[in-house]
């Protein structure tokens, strides 16, 4: 044992105190700004059904048009992996967990939607149709069938449907309230936001509704739609959608990017409407940065070609929508939206593989980081939330199981849970 060093300080006790009052209030407003992320499940995608064409089979019927489309076109491993250059060590597993999932849980995330995929219709149908899908809301989460989230996008808050937007949103949850309450995967969904002020507005349309039930303030959350160049970027030069994550008062789940009315807005040609355009990433990087530790996430876009016709139009296409998928989910965009059942097969074999390709190097440098090893990197506590993040975003979508990586980390899920935010499982674990 070496020498005990003698410690000494120069200042005074009061000093820190006196810092410790002078940032009480910084203290107070990072807590409320930047909770970080909220714990739960992120669905890997969003579908959109018109609220016309939703019915109680919907959520099985693109689940059996994504299978049929998958026996048709890739009728097994080595098909699915040569048109979409999956490796081939991760051909069977991919294929295999593509087709469980599409058996067991086709879609994660289901929106009814009141808005594009709708269109106008007189008062009478449109409130019909809002009942209805309360009702049927209501009866998939009664029965089990329901997808793990759930909701409806209703008209926006401009003031040509704004009333009916209203409308149709007080029917819809008034409908759920009388079926016997809000699900837990209820998700509500607020279209073409071009002002903070449009999303003060509908914070207060749920409060209202909040308080004339006897709902928790707060209950009731929503997304907001990204799909006008004034929400990236006010006419003062501000980033208007951090004053509407602000706006949210903490109801805000998620940024939705809009891929084709953004482009049109800003000018791109249709023929280079895409996720992948400059004007895309712009825009999604404004997002990405204006919800970092809010707790509120970013979804990315969709694409239009449809994976239809003959095998060779399918597979251009799904090399497309796979390509356009892995190269969100590299940019930490883990959401995006399906807008046909044959985007399914190729939605599920890019997220699979980005999970299963970096399990054992995510789950080795985790293991490293928390036996306090050595390695070829040197990881951060930073880094070991992303590698928790990243297992558990695996986890939770069905791409690897709770088995295998607890095998490889020794670390069961709520240890996991606990690296990966404290609001996850209400663990605290103290970095080597």
């Amino acid at each position: 044992m070496g020498q005990q060093e003698k410690v000494a300080t120069s200042l005074a006790g009061t000093v820190g105190e006196e810092i410790d009052a002078s940032l009480a209030s910084v203290d107070a407003e990072l807590a409320r700004r930047y909770p970080g992320d909220p714990g739960t499940r992120q669905p890997v995608h969003t579908v959109y059904v018109p609220a016309d064409g939703f019915t109680p089979t919907t959520l099985r019927t693109w689940g059996d048009q994504a299978l049929a489309a998958l026996d048709e076109h890739a009728p097994d491993a080595a098909a699915l992996a040569s048109v979409l250059g999956i490796p081939q060590e991760l051909a069977e597993p991919v294929h295999d967990r593509v087709r469980a999932k599409l058996e067991r849980e086709p879609v994660e995330d289901l929106r009814i939607d009141f808005e594009d995929g709708y269109g106008p219709r007189s008062d009478a149908e449109e409130d019909e149709a809002a009942a209805r899908a309360a009702r049927l809301v209501a009866e998939a989460y009664a029965g089990g069938t329901a997808a793990p989230y759930m909701g409806i996008r209703m008209k926006c808050m401009e003031a040509g449907v704004r009333d009916r937007g209203i409308r149709t949103t007080d029917i819809f949850l008034t409908g759920l309230m009388r079926a016997g309450g809000l699900p837990e995967g209820l998700v509500l969904t607020l279209p073409k936001v071009t002002y903070p002020e449009q999303v003060t507005a509908f914070v207060r349309l749920l409060g209202a509704f909040e308080e004339t039930h006897g709902l928790p303030a707060g209950r009731l959350r929503f997304e907001i739609q990204i799909e006008t160049s004034q929400s990236i970027l006010a006419a003062d030069g501000t980033a208007a959608v951090a004053r509407m994550i602000d706006a949210a008062r903490g109801r805000a789940t998620g940024l939705h990017y809009g891929t084709f009315d953004y482009s049109a807005c800003v000018g791109v040609s249709p023929a280079y409407q895409a996720g992948d355009h400059p004007a895309a990433d712009h825009a999604k990087a404004v997002m990405q940065v204006a919800a970092a530790g809010t707790g509120v996430r970013v979804c990315d876009g969709s694409t239009n070609v449809l994976p239809v016709g003959p095998t060779e139009q399918v597979h251009d296409a799904w090399r497309l929508h796979h390509g356009l998928t892995r190269r969100a989910l590299a940019r930490a965009y883990y959401q995006g939206w399906d807008m046909h059942p044959g985007h399914l097969p190729t939605r599920y074999a890019a997220v699979y593989t980005f999970y299963r390709e970096g399990l054992g190097q995510a789950a080795s440098r985790l293991a490293a980081y928390v036996a306090k090893a050595g390695g070829d990197v040197m990881d951060e506590p930073a880094t070991a939330k992303a590698l928790s993040g990243y297992l558990l975003r695996g986890i939770d979508c069905g791409a690897l199981d709770t088995a295998e990586v607890e095998a490889l980390t020794g670390l069961t899920r709520a240890g996991l849970d606990g690296f990966a935010s404290p609001r996850r499982g209400g663990l605290t674990v103290t970095a080597p």
